[in-house]
């Protein structure tokens, strides 16, 4: 360690403290929350680090055990080991490494520390950042400096939580109904959630926190993690028999996936990991980080038509001119041609693999329709799947090495599909070089990037070894080189809906696809939980057609539009088919979408604790607070009507507000509107709406109505 280095580090951001010791043999965490001091002496510093060690209890061992970044097994450590790998015949199974360096920022925010065991021949680097908003970022390099092979299983990133985080929140799903919410105590033993899809999964923890009980959107401090990576993945909260609480996450390597030989390095995905009073301070704090990034989008975000459920496989250029006809009439300002542009892919049993425009349904190629959607001011964009592949495909007849497989077996179809091995250089080439004539020969501002089939059986030929981690890695890399080889193309992340959104990938990516499940019923819980991770702007949120696609419910067009409206909004519906007065709602919602884009997209989100069953109020409030948006749904019939109180958060106590309800006539067919209510306008201090609030209109379910707040 650096001579001038104390032991001891203090990174302070965004109302958060974590405080770093690096004393022992590798960095404990002995405070990760709200704030400390700033003038906290070393000193003082270092009397708290040694007030917090535990005691030594009886039949334990001899010292204190606390749990380090990376947890070792020598230290006493009986829970999950933070590094988990050895050699041949079993040994340099269990490192003790020793901090040999440690810098810290002029900043303060950023901790890199290099720790070695020369006996083991490893050396580990270990990086803590802590970003403006008072999000905690920290990965680790693991780098085999011995003379044989070193055969990794894990590397894994542990946090301490304080003894009141009793209860875990992560999340459950699958396709369709994404990010379902679950909650249970915090036991002793290890709360593990693993996914095994060779992506991020609809049934993903996502967040995995831990809190003090019963925490809400308002209040409860909590703790959370998130890895950033889109393969395989582990999450965990544990609980010891000894008191000490941690959450962690891993990326889940298969057997044999990562053999480093000397002087190879694996380096662990980002994992972030978010405090907060409550679940919108948690997700306030990873949604400023969001928007701080170099990469996140700057322009406003286009208003999108995807032609999916309009058109599904049946490509007619004469119905898709006037489908993009009628979208821009609506607002439009993007027009995304779906699946079944290329090669033979007529249905969903062909073609994956050949990305080259299919001269039977496009004889003129795609420019008959790029020229239209371009002349009436959209943007173009289209749907790929790089990643997979059809049997019935030329690429798949021409090398059916590139499949990826383990053994002399293909794996299960799902989707009529397989997997094509990116880990592969010509295979690689071969995507990448197909959608690089596509892009250079259309001007394509957007690629919908999907992946619609988990990797299992993901082998790499010849040698038949797992192949998900350089598979993720090769998809991150295709869609850096694609970005940096078209300046301004933007990218989707959709995976059989909501099945990749992670932050892995949206550090490539400008937009992930939630679900594709757009029953605005449905989404109303989707949007409300996506949200804890990314930001709005970053969540597809379409407006459906009136008859569900995938839950076969019908709804009034004001609840599906008025549900896609808080996200990056776009339509996903037969425009075609539409009456003239559908046209003329929808063309209003529109319009009222942009003329708040920037508080929605820029806004920090607020959630409100439900007070009643079946009524939800949500909304975006000015980051200076000077005006906010908020929805009031019902999402259902409830016990007692009427609803009681609506108590709106966020906004700035001493200010007034002119609220109004905005809803595009002609709105929801209310069953009552209490004495009062603000549809022509009424002032209220900031206080009063807080403390106090304004009475809940009585709403039929699947309604919804949006209030508007200005200060002045």
């Amino acid at each position: 360690m650096n001579a001038s280095f104390p032991g001891l580090a203090h990174l302070r951001s965004g109302g958060v403290s974590v405080l770093v010791d690096l004393t022992a043999d590798l960095p404990r965490i002995t405070h990760w929350g709200a704030e400390l001091p700033g003038d906290l002496a070393p000193a003082e510093a270092a009397e708290l680090v040694r007030t917090t060690e535990p005691p030594v209890a009886q039949n334990n061992v001899d010292l204190p055990v606390t749990p380090s970044l990376v947890p070792g097994h020598w230290t006493g450590w009986t829970g999950r080991p933070g590094l988990v790998g050895h050699r041949t015949g079993g040994r340099d199974w269990s490192p003790r490494f020793a901090i040999i360096g440690a810098r810290l920022d002029p900043d303060k925010t950023t901790l890199e520390v290099d720790a070695r065991d020369e006996s083991a021949g490893l050396a580990l680097a270990l990086t803590v950042a802590l970003a403006p908003s008072g999000l905690l970022r920290t990965a680790a390099r693991l780098t085999n400096t011995g003379t044989d092979d070193y055969f990794l299983d894990e590397l894994g990133l542990t946090l301490p939580v304080p003894d009141r985080a009793a209860e875990v929140l992560d999340f459950a799903g699958h396709w369709g109904n994404e990010r379902v919410p679950q909650r249970a105590p915090l036991g002793v033993g290890v709360h593990l959630r693993e996914g095994r899809k060779g992506r991020t999964g609809p049934d993903a923890a996502y967040l995995l926190s831990a809190g003090e009980p019963g925490f809400g959107f308002a209040t409860g401090q909590v703790w959370g993690v998130h890895l950033g990576w889109s393969g395989n993945h582990r999450h965990w909260a544990e609980r010891l028999f000894n008191g000490h609480r941690t959450i962690g996450a891993a990326e889940l390597l298969l057997p044999g996936e990562m053999v480093l030989g000397p002087g190879e390095s694996y380096a662990t995905p980002w994992l972030y990991a978010s405090y907060g009073d409550g679940l919108d301070d948690q997700a306030a704090r990873l949604h400023a980080f969001l928007r701080e990034r170099a990469e996140h989008p700057r322009r406003p975000r286009p208003v999108t038509i995807n032609v999916w459920e309009a058109v599904y496989f049946d490509h007619d250029l004469t119905k898709l001119r006037a489908l993009a006809d009628a979208a821009a009439a609506a607002g439009a300002e993007r027009y995304v041609l779906d699946d079944g542009w290329f090669g033979a892919r007529r249905d969903d049993r062909a073609g994956l693999g050949d990305w080259v425009v299919s001269p039977d349904v496009w004889p003129d190629g795609l420019g008959p329709l790029v020229d239209h959607v371009r002349g009436l001011g959209m943007e173009f964009g289209l749907w790929v799947e790089p990643e997979m592949i059809n049997a019935d495909s030329d690429v798949a007849r021409a090398h059916p090495e590139w499949i990826m497989a383990t053994g002399d077996r293909l794996p299960v179809e799902s989707r009529h599909q397989q997997v094509i091995n990116l880990g592969i250089d010509q295979a690689y080439a071969h995507v990448r070089d197909q959608l690089v004539a596509v892009l250079e020969a259309y001007p394509i501002a957007y690629l919908k990037w999907d992946h619609n089939r988990d990797l299992i059986d993901a082998g790499t030929a010849p040698s038949g070894r797992p192949g998900v981690h350089e598979q993720t890695l090769a998809a991150y890399r295709l869609m850096a080189e694609l970005k940096d080889r078209f300046p301004g193309l933007e990218i989707e992340s959709c995976s059989s809906g909501g099945a990749r959104v992670d932050l892995g990938v949206l550090a490539h990516t400008d937009r992930v696809w939630a679900s594709d499940c757009i029953d605005p019923l449905e989404r109303q819980q989707i949007h409300r939980w996506t949200t804890q991770l990314i930001t709005p702007e970053l969540m597809g949120a379409h407006i459906a057609s009136g008859h569900s696609h995938t839950t076969r419910r019908r709804h009034t067009l004001h609840f599906r539009a008025g549900t896609a409206f808080w996200g990056h909004l776009g339509i996903e519906w037969d425009l075609t088919g539409a009456t003239d007065g559908e046209l003329a709602e929808l063309s209003a919602w529109v319009a009222l979408h942009k003329e708040h884009r920037a508080l929605l997209h820029r806004g920090r989100v607020v959630r409100l604790d439900p007070h009643t069953d079946n009524l939800d109020v949500h909304g975006v409030v000015a980051p200076d607070r000077s005006e906010a948006l908020f929805a009031v749904v019902s999402t259902g019939s409830r016990a007692t009507e009427p609803a009681g109180r609506i108590r709106l958060r966020g906004l700035d106590p001493d200010r007034r507000y002119l609220v109004r309800d905005i809803t595009p006539p002609p709105g929801p067919d209310l069953a009552g509107y209490p004495a009062g209510w603000p549809g022509a306008g009424v002032t209220l201090a900031g206080a009063a709406l807080t403390s106090v609030g304004i009475a809940a209109p009585v709403l039929h379910p699947d309604q919804l109505v949006l209030l508007h707040l200005a200060a002045h």
